[in-house]
């Protein structure tokens, strides 16, 4: 779900952390295919792992304050090194890149320009928590989920209302262009998960990214506001008077996104990229990332989705 440009936040990051995070120990191999056609050869070729993040977006990715820019560093000049961002996508990010052998380097492209494909080969992977959902498909492969995250609904302390279906009707604000939006919409279709809607009728505004929704929920101009569970309780811990109806309106199991329109055969680093998640799902590591930034485990019931209800078949050779 996302998200806004915020490139004013690139002046304010400065040095306090090293690239990489966690501690998986698998290693990549030193022969990837062609680097001319293989997505992961050319990624070790070139030996960084370029990734996605809103450095304006905690606790999924945020510009680390005071950082400066790695000495030495492989990453190109219009991208951020890997201390300069953190958050549960990015150390996400730099823990498949730490597997792969590779520096993790980071840019900000606008969420829509994420979910669109198309995007020419500028980063490689993106973690953004971007969901599975079918609306995707047709532009984006799906690799294996890194977190299993409820969607709840966030109102007024104040608020009279105590269910989901005392919300029929009612103005609720959801992220533009996101599978909450999907789901209210009633267009959400997750493959292999049932999304039964739980709200008839409500009149939809959207945001660009979740904390302006959180606030107008908090401030009593909507009258919901429906958001990923880590980011409404960031919310009310920061002090935004709101609280969420019990329950949840359904799980979104979040991906990293690889390009279907890039000219290079992308099975080989969706392959290694799924071996990766699952190992870090099944030693903790993800689970400990997500004890870090969310003060939850919302990456171990990650391991519950079998991606093959994706019914996707990456090409071995190059499409493009």
């Amino acid at each position: 779900m996302k998200k806004s440009l915020l490139a004013s936040v690139l002046v304010a990051l400065a040095v306090s952390a090293c690239g990489s995070s966690g501690t998986t120990t698998l290693q990549s191999t030193s022969s990837a295919g062609n680097p001319a056609t293989d997505h992961l050869a050319a990624i070790l070729a070139r030996g960084t792992l370029v990734l996605t993040a809103d450095p304006g977006y905690p606790p999924q990715t945020f510009g680390v304050k005071g950082a400066r820019r790695l000495k030495n560093t492989k990453c190109a000049e219009n991208q951020w090194t890997a201390n300069q961002i953190a958050g549960f996508d990015a150390d996400t990010g730099k823990l498949v890149a730490k597997a792969l052998g590779v520096e993790a380097c980071f840019v900000n492209p606008q969420w829509t320009q994420i979910t669109g494909g198309n995007w020419g080969d500028q980063w490689d992977i993106a973690y953004e928590s971007g969901a599975i959902n079918t609306d995707r498909m047709p532009r984006l492969w799906m690799t294996t989920p890194y977190r299993a995250e409820p969607q709840r609904y966030y109102v007024r302390s104040s608020s009279p209302y105590h269910t989901a279906s005392q919300l029929n009707g009612k103005t609720i604000g959801v992220c533009n262009s996101c599978t909450v939006e999907f789901y209210l919409l009633g267009h959400l279709s997750i493959p292999g998960v049932s999304t039964p809607l739980d709200v008839k009728g409500a009149k939809l505004v959207t945001y660009g990214w979740e904390p302006p929704g959180l606030l107008a929920a908090s401030q009593g101009k909507i009258d919901a506001y429906l958001s990923a569970a880590g980011e409404g309780d960031q919310a009310i811990r920061q002090g935004e008077h709101l609280r969420a109806l019990p329950g949840a309106a359904f799980t979104m199991y979040d991906t990293g996104f690889l390009d279907k329109s890039s000219p290079l055969s992308q099975k080989a680093l969706a392959d290694r990229v799924d071996q990766i998640i699952t190992h870090a799902l099944q030693t903790g590591e993800l689970k400990a990332l997500s004890m870090k930034y969310f003060h939850h485990d919302y990456a171990t019931a990650a391991l519950k989705y079998n991606l093959a209800w994706v019914h996707q078949t990456i090409p071995a050779t190059p499409t493009g």
